[in-house]
């Protein structure tokens, strides 16, 4: 079964939600549909991103699980970019 991860880069934090709320968020949504491998914050020129990966049968299944993913964040912060990509050998390719 295919790797895959979404990224998305966040801004501003609803009222009310606390910075700690946010990735364990995001991976509770994907682990809803399939199961989580990695989970991550990062700081990448001075941009908030958070990357969950999973395990999906194919791109379709990748894509509603980064959309739920997207979903549940969008909720909690402003999410400025999302993306998709896969495992290809040692490579992360677009999906």
């Amino acid at each position: 079964m295919p790797s895959y991860r979404v990224t998305l880069t966040i801004g501003l934090l609803r009222p009310g939600v606390q910075p700690q709320q946010v990735l364990p968020a995001a991976a509770g949504a994907a682990a809803e549909l399939t199961r989580v491998e990695a989970r991550d914050l990062a700081v990448v020129a001075g941009e908030a991103r958070i990357t969950v990966r999973y395990l999906a049968d194919h791109d379709e299944m990748a894509r509603d699980v980064a959309g739920r993913v997207a979903g549940e964040v969008t909720g909690l912060a402003g999410v400025s970019r999302t993306a998709i990509t896969r495992r290809e050998g040692t490579r992360w390719v677009p999906c």
